[in-house]
């Protein structure tokens, strides 16, 4: 047996264990691991420091997501105190009901067993995953890319060393520390022990996994997120929401990489807001229209339009109203988060239901499509399928259903 179905065994083998871990206890363990990471940020920190100096000619954005710091690993021990706060999801009765026969029938939450992580230079993933497994009783096995090989071994192993110097069985968190493709591969094809595999990072991965896994997969997607400028739009909130999408972090998925303008504000908001854009450093690229009111914009390509950026660059198209907005959307987008910009409740009910997107906001930054905004504390990334979960992965989309049947000797 490989080393990486040796790892996907041992998960396995402590799902029964974890599965079986009392709220307070799970809440215990979320609660060591969160201090072990503020107590080993030094280590992390410097282990961090080797993935950086080995990646140090990759773009701005990917170094960004690359990096932590005191503060990141602040938030990610952060993130695990917000699931101690939360209700645990495992054993809710969803419904009951007594059926025909006579018997007594209720619909439970239970972990949905070995959750596999795919993904790229993202460590904060590693303590988000660990947390987020454990709280709904769910084996974890971890696979990041060889760009953070070092960070996630601190990572991990400060969790784990936390857990077994406190009487706890940490071998429901595996680390799968061969990074190669046949190792994912191998990973993908793992049927018999995990029981769903999640990628998140570019959208090549994404597709990857998608096209080659033989174990089912929850999809997170890029996100090619929009905003639209409606005529009726308050242009001070628009400015603010905009700059906000762009620049707050444009590295991340739910940063705003496409806006669309009505035509009857076109005249008056885009040269304000290309000015705008522009001195932040921001690239605009535009349709003919934008191009004609701003003459430095530069002309959009049709690809510009299916593009996640990850950068300072943004695509521009003037359209005729809402309802051409959200054909453009649905076309283009990603199915992440998208934002209508207005002051008619009318166009906006148009558009948050007949976008078809995870998120879809009025009057809000796309940012805040994000677990932990959202209430969920960690997330384990941004789903854009619609089978089983969608939009922020919290808790509950880490469960499956159980039916309970109670009977006194009824046959059929």
């Amino acid at each position: 047996m490989s080393n990486v179905l040796e790892l996907c065994a041992a998960a396995k083998e402590k799902c029964g264990y974890i599965g079986a871990k009392t709220t307070s206890e799970k809440n215990q363990m979320l609660r060591l691991i969160a201090d072990a990471l503020r107590d080993n940020s030094a280590s992390i920190i410097a282990a961090n420091a080797t993935d950086l100096a080995e990646n140090a000619a990759k773009p701005a954005h990917f170094l960004d997501r690359l990096a932590l710091n005191v503060k990141r690993i602040d938030d990610m021990a952060y993130g695990l105190e917000q699931l101690i706060a939360l209700p645990d999801p495992i054993g809710e009765v969803l419904e009951e009901w007594t059926a025909a026969g006579g018997f007594k029938i209720q619909k439970t939450r239970v972990p949905l067993g070995v959750i596999a992580i795919i993904y790229e230079a993202r460590p904060n993933v590693t303590a988000d995953a660990i947390g987020l497994c454990l709280k709904t009783g769910n084996s974890v096995v971890l696979r990041g890319s060889k760009d953070a090989i070092h960070s996630n071994r601190a990572i991990v192993e400060a969790a784990k060393s936390a857990l077994s110097q406190n009487g706890f069985d940490p071998g429901f968190v595996q680390l799968i520390t061969d990074t190669t493709r046949e190792g994912a591969a191998e990973l993908m094809r793992c049927r018999e022990f995990v029981d769903v595999l999640i990628p998140r990072g570019s959208a090549g991965l994404i597709r990857s996994v998608v096209e080659q896994s033989s174990v089912a997969v929850i999809e997170t997607g890029a996100g090619n997120c929009h905003a639209y400028v409606d005529a009726s739009a308050d242009f001070d909130m628009a400015e603010r929401i905009i700059l906000n999408g762009k620049l707050q972090r444009p590295s991340v998925c739910n940063a705003l990489e496409s806006l669309l303008v009505d035509r009857t504000a076109a005249q008056a908001f885009l040269p304000r807001i290309v000015k705008a854009l522009s001195e932040k450093g921001v690239e605009v690229v535009g349709c003919t229209e934008t191009v004609a009111i701003c003459p430095d914009v530069k002309p959009a390509t049709e690809e510009d339009y299916y593009t996640e950026f990850l950068a300072l660059k943004i695509s521009v198209k003037v359209v005729s109203g809402v309802d051409e907005a959200a054909k453009h959307v649905n076309r283009y987008g990603t199915k992440h988060s998208e934002v209508i910009i207005t002051q008619n409740a009318e166009s906006a009910g148009f558009f948050l239901n007949n976008v078809d997107s995870a998120a879809v906001y009025w009057n809000t930054s796309t940012r805040f499509t994000d677990g932990f905004e959202f209430g969920f504390g960690a997330e384990m990334g941004i789903s854009t399928q619609k089978l089983h979960a969608r939009g922020p992965m919290g808790l509950r989309e880490l469960t499956s259903v159980k039916y309970k049947i109670y009977g006194n000797g009824e046959v059929r």
